[in-house]
């Protein structure tokens, strides 16, 4: 059966756990619960997999922190024989406003360490990923203390919701395909 790497990005450790930077790790939680699946440790990453309308798909939560995220990349798409095609990187965004999701088949790093490192190490920028706006509402300067501060009070409210959204995103990516998912996930 096909199978579809699915890499969430985040932090580990609870200081992280409800941040703006670990919307990829929430997103992964999400799906994990929704069809009764369990993270287990792995080589670089908690993993787990889960099965939706007929497709397989791996879900994978890097444990070498952001900046590192190439390794769990790099080690999956090895060791499960998969294809960069196969490969959907769910991660925030400064750049689109609050839960606006973005799915594109390639693109550049813009800033995000995560993607810098899965760039570097895979060495393409040809890969899938689905983009979650975070908003960039900080000072000049504080884009760290920023991504890494718990989304606010008014965020939360509807939070799950939007978590809920880009999950099925991530499904429409395996089901249908880079293009046929954007038509359905980019919608305005």
């Amino acid at each position: 059966m096909v199978r579809t790497l699915v890499l969430c990005l985040g932090n580990i450790g609870p200081e992280y756990a409800d941040t703006r930077h670990n919307i990829g790790f929430m997103v992964a939680d999400y799906l994990a619960a929704k069809h009764d699946a369990r993270f287990e440790i792995g080589r670089h990453a908690f993993v787990t997999e889960i099965k939706a309308k007929g497709k397989m798909y791996v879900l994978v939560k890097p444990t070498t922190y952001m900046n590192l995220s190439g390794k769990a990349a790099a080690h999956y798409l090895t060791s499960l024989k998969l294809e960069k095609e196969q490969l959907l990187v769910v991660t925030d965004d400064l750049a689109l406003p609050y839960a606006k999701l973005r799915l594109k088949g390639k693109g550049s790093a813009g800033g995000h360490n995560g993607l810098k490192s899965i760039q570097e190490i895979i060495g393409s920028d040809e890969y899938a990923r689905l983009r979650f706006g975070v908003d960039a509402n900080f000072p000049k300067g504080r884009q760290v203390d920023y991504v890494l501060d718990p989304f606010s009070a008014d965020e939360r409210i509807d939070l799950p919701l939007h978590i809920e959204k880009a999950a099925d995103a991530v499904l429409a990516f395996g089901a249908l395909g880079i293009e046929r998912a954007m038509n359905v996930v980019n919608v305005k």
